[in-house]
């Protein structure tokens, strides 16, 4: 099966994306993550005003399967967070890059998006036939 990975956002090798408009960063998890995570049971995400540190964890997010850490590509603070998911996990992998956003960040350094992080493209040829 073949997933999709728009062309506009960033990519860690962890499998978070980063989508920037103006300042305000938007970060979630890849369709390949969420295919590998299987049935998601718990989402845990930052308080809005926290402040997120590119490379650190913020979160978590449980599946049947795992728990597995979600790691900021961006530093910046918690401007929104996706209610809707946190009390309804199961909802992450209907549109994970549309309403299946996790977090809503003001960031500091907009150039920063682009240090350390993958192209669609480049993502993509990462996990081909993982």
């Amino acid at each position: 099966m073949s997933l999709e990975y728009p062309q506009d956002f960033r990519y860690l090798d962890s499998h978070e994306y980063v989508r920037l408009d103006g300042e305000i960063a938007t970060i979630g998890i890849t369709a390949f993550a969420i295919e590998q995570l299987g049935d998601i049971v718990f989402l845990e995400l930052p308080d809005i005003g926290d402040v997120i540190t590119k490379g650190d964890t913020f979160g978590s997010i449980e599946s049947v399967k795992a728990v597995e850490d979600l790691n900021s590509p961006v530093t910046g603070t918690v401007v929104e967070r996706n209610e809707a998911l946190i009390n309804d996990p199961e909802q992450v992998p209907e549109d994970p890059y549309g309403e299946g956003w996790f977090l809503k960040v003001r960031i500091n350094d907009p150039d920063e998006v682009n240090e350390d992080t993958l192209t669609a493209d480049e993502y993509s040829d990462q996990v081909e036939g993982v």
